[in-house]
């Protein structure tokens, strides 16, 4: 509930304060009086834009603020999840600066424009004859139905349930996407990976392969040099053993003579002995070395192949083709995976459609069942405010698709006289008409949820006559439910008002200023004798306003 409002340097206000209460409450003035002006400023804590035209002083700065009785709404976790500290009795400032910024706090704590927006949405509703076209779009014909239905909670899991489901399917094209891209390359990919596979790659192989090829290369060569290597060292009476057989009988001889040869006679020996080694190990390799045409031929092509894969990948060791074969590996790995992903999010897609089907399923029930309920009610409020032939329709479609709010669709028809043609309300109701539907709609849901402060601008526009009698008397019911301010031409709705404020300009120092001013029951017998006669105000004018008042 709004219970106080502050209004400072805004178009033609300099300063507004005033406090509000339960019920019904009824803003009249003259036109042009300012009652725009002050939904305008309202606004402002509502989110909406604004500019420094609305700056009444441009060298200062505009602020409103609004007070508002909360512990009714529920609004605890919407306060926690945008962070904000809930508080029973709420304050929302709107601050304009000559700088053009704009500032705006909840509970004095700053907030954006958005916050601030879907903080008020549940604390105000302005309603104007511009907004009877909600009664033609989906959304607000679903928050309806719904209302009567009890689907608020199947409608969160719905919804839940469909955010899911969507990402599920983006998450699906995405993979798809891939896959596709990757598939284009994956045989490629797959060839140079088993290429690389069958190459046997090892790190610092090329050396190894190198030495090998050298070796068979060589075998003439090297079998030559080691006979005649062995011829040397074994030759009889010239061959190099011989004669260091000699040395070393020589050099025993002198140290039989002095052990001063000893180390002599011993470095004698240390020869003779590394030249049988020599020997030994020539005779062995001279028996191993043998022509492998066969094998040579292997490493050869094992060396082409080595250097054609450097080459085409450029690289220069067998190192860097390892860790672009570890790479390949991977990249067909992911290919594998994007398979796998693909699988998973397609199951996932047919748990949520099957989910959806079921709670889709129980939400077009439970509209079924209210649809009747909904159209008796609307009827019954449009008899009361003097549309006794019109008659209401609610034509439901079951779709295949999953929407916002399900698989149905809603068509709102309506008749206004007996014997008439259905067709969709948008079309041919009246704006006094729509006016009324609305009036009856709000009325019924404020039976079924706790609806915010709301606010009626001038939607009786076209009304009058008995119909104005019965149209203020479904608004003062509407009050007992909520609070409810309506600005008005009517004299019969500004009667039924429990309170009463009138909008009116004033000058002062050659300016002019929009007030607001509460007025006590005399002053309410005067505003509605206006009302009813216009300037003149007739004994039988009065006589008629207390008619009305009582």
């Amino acid at each position: 509930m709004l219970t106080h409002l502050y209004i400072s340097n805004f178009a033609l206000i300099d300063e507004l304060e005033v406090s509000f209460s339960e019920g019904l409450t009824c803003i009249t003035g003259e036109t042009g009086a300012g009652k725009s002006i002050l939904l305008g400023g309202l606004s402002l804590v509502l989110g909406k834009r604004a500019d420094l035209t609305s700056l009444l002083d441009p060298t200062q700065k505009c602020v409103v603020e609004a007070t508002f009785s909360i512990e009714q709404y529920d609004l605890q976790t919407r306060f926690e999840a945008l962070d904000l500290d809930y508080e029973a009795t709420t304050v929302v400032r709107r601050e304009l600066l000559p700088q053009g910024k704009s500032r705006a706090f909840v509970n004095d704590t700053p907030v954006t424009l958005s916050v601030l927006e879907e903080i008020t949405a549940a604390l105000i509703d302005i309603h104007s004859q511009h907004d009877n076209l909600q009664l033609g779009e989906g959304d607000f014909q679903f928050y309806l139905l719904d209302a009567l239905a009890g689907n608020k909670d199947l409608i969160t899991d719905y919804q839940y349930t469909l955010s899911q489901y969507k990402k599920a399917l983006l998450e699906r094209d995405r993979l798809q996407a891939l896959q596709k891209k990757s598939q284009e390359a994956f045989d490629l990919k797959q060839f140079l990976f088993d290429e690389l596979q069958e190459a046997q790659l090892v790190s610092g192989m090329e050396e190894e392969l190198e030495r090998k090829r050298a070796l068979l290369n060589s075998v003439e060569y090297l079998g030559t040099t080691l006979s005649e290597v062995v011829q040397l060292l074994e030759k009889e009476e010239v061959g190099v053993m011989d004669l260091l057989y000699r040395l070393r009988q020589l050099t025993i001889g002198l140290t039989q003579k002095s052990d001063h040869f000893e180390a002599l006679t011993q470095q004698a020996q240390n020869s003779v002995v590394e030249m049988e080694d020599l020997l030994e190990a020539s005779k062995q390799h001279l028996d191993q070395l043998e022509a492998d045409p066969e094998t040579l031929k292997q490493l050869d092509q094992q060396w082409d192949k080595l250097q054609s894969l450097y080459l085409k990948h450029h690289v220069n060791s067998a190192t860097e083709l390892l860790e672009i074969k570890d790479a390949l590996e991977k990249e067909l790995d992911q290919a594998v995976n994007l398979e796998q992903q693909n699988e998973k999010v397609n199951n996932e897609i047919k748990f949520y459609q099957s989910l959806l089907l079921a709670q889709s399923e129980k939400l077009s029930a439970n509209r079924k069942k209210a649809i009747p309920i909904l159209v008796k009610k609307i009827e019954k409020y449009l008899e009361e405010m003097g549309m006794k032939e019109a008659q209401f329709k609610i034509e439901m479609k079951t779709t295949s698709s999953f929407l916002l709010f399900g698989s149905d669709e809603l068509t709102f028809l309506f008749n206004a006289n007996l014997g008439g043609e259905f067709k969709p309300l948008k079309k041919v109701a009246s704006g006094g008409e729509l006016s009324r539907i609305m009036l009856a709609i709000k009325s019924i849901l404020s039976e079924y949820k706790k609806l915010p402060t709301l606010i009626f601008d001038e939607i009786d526009t076209g009304v009058s006559g008995q119909v104005s009698d019965r149209v203020a008397e479904v608004m003062s019911a509407l009050s007992k439910n909520l609070q409810v301010f309506t600005i008005t031409h009517l004299p019969q709705v500004a009667a039924k008002g429990e309170h009463h404020l009138k909008v009116e300009k004033t000058t002062s120092e050659g300016k002019t200023y929009t007030r607001l001013r509460p007025l006590n029951a005399a002053e309410r017998i005067q505003e509605i004798a206006v009302m009813l006669s216009g300037n003149q105000v007739t004994p039988t004018a009065v006589a008629h306003a207390k008619q009305l008042m009582n």
